[in-house]
């Protein structure tokens, strides 16, 4: 600031002024376009730590999630990214990379060594509050560190039901699925689930179950198998479940990598999908869905829309306002392809 005062020929306090745009301030516009002209001719560029001390606020967010380079938490972070863009905020990330589904994971200790030294971090930046992001839907316990600031929860709920979070709507995703194969006329319809005890598992299922009651179709219980969210799975679940008596006409996979599983069994026994028998997933993991022959229709997991919720209400935290709820439920929509 002093090389832009002495360039313009101003004081530094006048340059300060301009630059945080102080209303009050009686500098005229000839002043102002003078010292914005000699701030591009010399390539001023403000320091945003100094600026953060001085003002206490630095127009940052934290974001830490499990794995970065999965699909499911680039789009989170597409969606958190991008609802800052608009609010002229920006997102320090962090990666903890310390689990998935199926259970390759760090012990306990080592997971929450990782995520304090990450929280910590990104508190040392000044960051104005924490988005904290799982991979999959389930219960965390978030190291205490992250409740120096306002922190909200992005597919994950606090254990402890102490912080804000926002999760996708497992229950109505399932009753969507179900329905979409009632409306296509079946009546005896099969459901593949995940890991029973993970809520994912438990909605989908919750959902499956109340559509089914709601048509008044009795539920089969010899039609609902566990495939423990592999496509190895969902074959041997498919498997047991075509070779009885009386087979359903459709199948819900309670994830794609199920479905996929589930076309092997039901092409190896000669059958065609649609025509004899119709399947959905869930998850629309686009390197599956889009790519089985034929094309499967699923249900959608809104990563992208939670990602840009959780920076809307993270803003409204930092600004001392309410959100609309403890907890957001963000709708799963169906995405139409050619298995049904």
């Amino acid at each position: 600031m002093t090389d832009v005062a002495k360039h313009v020929g101003v004081s530094r306090t006048a340059v300060s002024f301009v630059l945080s745009n102080r209303s009050d301030a009686n500098i005229s516009e000839d002043t102002r376009r003078r010292i914005h002209e000699a701030v591009h001719f010399l390539g001023y560029r403000p320091n945003a730590g100094a600026r953060a001390l001085a003002s206490r606020r630095s127009d940052w967010y934290g974001l830490v999630t499990d794995i970065v380079t999965d699909p499911f938490a680039v789009d989170i972070i597409k969606g958190a990214q991008g609802r800052a863009w608009q609010d002229q905020r920006f997102l320090l990330i962090a990666s903890t990379d310390h689990g998935t589904p199926e259970g390759t994971s760090n012990t306990d200790g080592e997971q929450k060594s990782v995520e304090e030294a990450a929280i910590e971090k990104l508190l040392e930046q000044r960051v104005e509050g924490l988005l904290y992001a799982a991979t999959w839907h389930r219960a965390v316990q978030v190291p205490d560190i992250a409740r120096e600031v306002p922190t909200l929860l992005i597919n994950c709920f606090d254990v402890n039901g102490e912080l804000p979070s926002i999760v996708p709507d497992e229950v109505n995703g399932g009753r969507r699925a179900t329905r979409r194969l009632l409306d296509a006329g079946h009546r005896r319809v099969g459901f593949i689930n995940l890991d029973p005890d993970i809520p994912a598992a438990v909605g989908r299922l919750e959902g499956y179950r109340l559509e089914l009651t709601s048509a008044g179709i009795s539920i089969d219980e010899g039609l609902i198998a566990s495939g423990h969210a592999t496509a190895d799975g969902g074959y041997e679940a498919v498997c047991e479940i075509l070779d009885q008596a009386d087979p359903p006409t459709a199948l819900f996979c309670g994830n794609d990598r199920m479905a996929m599983g589930a076309y092997d069994a039901i092409k190896e026994r000669g059958l065609s999908i649609p025509h004899d028998i119709a399947v959905i997933g869930f998850d629309n993991q686009e390197l599956i869905a889009a790519y089985l022959r034929p094309k499967l229709t699923t249900v959608a997991l809104p990563f992208e829309e939670m990602g840009a919720l959780g920076v809307q209400s993270l803003a409204q935290l930092t600004a001392g306002q309410p959100i609309p709820a403890h907890q957001q439920v963000v709708d799963c929509p169906l995405l139409e392809r050619f298995s049904v």
